[in-house]
């Protein structure tokens, strides 16, 4: 009797979890008109070692050519991409159409556009393309609302060629930081578990309304397919850089100038923070908006302009999308206490990094944290632009020190909050540190700015 009713209760379940499950065909027939596949060609690379072949005899040249086919044929790809205004705007990857010669969009009903590349943003991988056609169908991006992780998502494009094809599945996590190679981080990007292949990209990323919530952009794979790894531009990114390359042909995004790092347990402790959160600023830069104003290094920003940041990544997404100009508030902690700091956001520049200089080997000093010492020269601070600091000459094993990950070679600038410009100011600050105390370090490590904690020796 019980086993008949577990049964029924089973099926039941089974039944209206299958019910609740969405029907993709009306997104699918209304969508797939405003989705195009882009083909795309692009000069030819040479092939290694074919300078070499010229100088060959005829009868060898020939037979290498022979081999190696064509030198000049041109390189072809291909992605997807959605029309966002009747007029033939066109959003596609910046990795789909970079370095194009030719850039073909067709339709599914066949009809063929040769497109303008109208602007590409490298920093978000997106690009804006122009065909000559009017009443296209067209695709709306979602408002600027947060998507959740767990709702379903749906993606048209054309896998390794095969044309509009339809794969769904649910937002995997939001705001994944992905670095590009030159260490720029301005797209919070969606993580999905939809099969995302090449030549999806480009392509919309759908929610159940049918609007595009995302660009589909990247893989993470170790065999070149799908893994059930994606990551999508979200719509609010894709809004504000479309915009943008429509109307200047370029993007322009706020800019803080400031260096910054995670903050760990260990420095959330010696901040007086409740917990790891926030984006810890090891620099600032000249001139920078930062500087003027008035923030400074050490200062944890905790919100900026209305938007939480719980770590360090979640800073270049809000930064990125403020207009430059624009004066927003600044939520910092700043030696244990909280302090609100209006800043006008500048726009992004180039900002150079200042590199290491040698260092004088004299007035050697030791400390209870295990370091030895010495005064760092006036070279070395006019080469990194600083008003002082010591040299870590040696760093003692299973020293506190060592434990922070404290390393030769390393210029201390600041001790919890207290500034170091000589032995002197160090030898202050480590008075005023009590036992058992988690403290920060500022310093300078091969140019770069960074942030330990170190735990203070209990008395003996």
């Amino acid at each position: 009797m019980y086993r008949w009713i577990w049964a029924v209760t089973v099926c039941l379940v089974a039944l209206g979890a299958r019910a609740e499950l969405p029907d993709f065909r009306p997104i699918v027939e209304e969508a797939t008109p405003a989705v195009v596949k882009i083909l795309v060609e692009s000069e030819a690379e040479g092939v290694p070692g074919h300078e070499d072949i010229e100088q060959l005899p005829e009868y060898l040249r020939r037979f290498f050519e022979f081999r190696m086919g064509p030198q000049n044929r041109p390189r072809r790809n291909m992605g997807s991409g959605f029309v966002v205004s009747e007029d033939g705007y066109i959003v596609t990857n910046n990795h789909v159409v970079e370095n194009a010669t030719s850039v073909v969009v067709r339709m599914i009903d066949r009809r063929e556009f040769d497109a303008e590349v109208i602007g590409t943003d490298p920093r978000s991988d997106l690009a804006l393309l122009k065909v000559d056609a009017e009443g296209l169908e067209t695709l709306d991006l979602a408002a600027d609302r947060d998507i959740e992780v767990g709702e379903w998502v749906l993606a048209i494009g054309s896998p390794f060629g095969l044309d509009f094809s339809v794969t769904a599945g649910i937002v995997s996590a939001k705001g994944r930081s992905l670095p590009t190679e030159t260490g720029e981080n301005y797209v919070p990007f969606l993580q999905t578990d939809v099969a995302i292949n090449p030549g999806n990209s480009g392509g919309p990323l759908f929610n159940l309304e049918g609007d595009v919530v995302g660009v589909n952009s990247q893989i993470f794979t170790r065999s070149g397919g799908s893994i059930g790894l994606s990551f999508a531009i979200p719509s609010m990114v894709v809004r504000n850089v479309i915009q943008q390359l429509r109307e200047n042909g370029e993007v322009v995004r706020g800019w803080l100038g400031v260096s910054i790092q995670e903050v760990d347990r260990d420095l959330a402790e010696s901040f007086n923070l409740d917990r790891p959160r926030g984006a810890l600023i090891a620099q600032v830069g000249p001139d920078s908006p930062a500087e003027k104003a008035g923030l400074l290094s050490g200062d944890v920003i905790l919100e900026f302009g209305g938007q939480r940041i719980e770590s360090s990544s979640d800073l270049p997404h809000v930064v990125g999308l403020i207009a430059p100009g624009t004066e927003v508030d600044a939520l910092v902690m700043r030696d244990g206490d909280k302090k609100t700091i209006e800043v006008e956001v500048g726009a992004l520049d180039a900002d150079d990094r200042p590199s290491v200089a040698g260092r004088s080997p004299s007035n050697r000093a030791e400390n209870p944290l295990g370091l030895v010492l010495e005064a760092a020269d006036a070279a070395t601070m006019d080469e990194l632009g600083l008003a002082g600091g010591v040299v870590v000459l040696e760093v003692a094993p299973s020293s506190p020190a060592a434990e922070a990950g404290i390393m030769g070679g390393d210029i201390i600038t600041r001790l919890g909050s207290s500034a170091i410009q000589n032995l002197d100011d160090m030898g202050a600050a480590l008075e005023r540190l009590r036992p058992g105390q988690s403290v920060a370090v500022r310093l300078i490590r091969r140019g770069r700015p960074l942030f330990l904690a170190v735990r203070v020796p209990e008395d003996d």
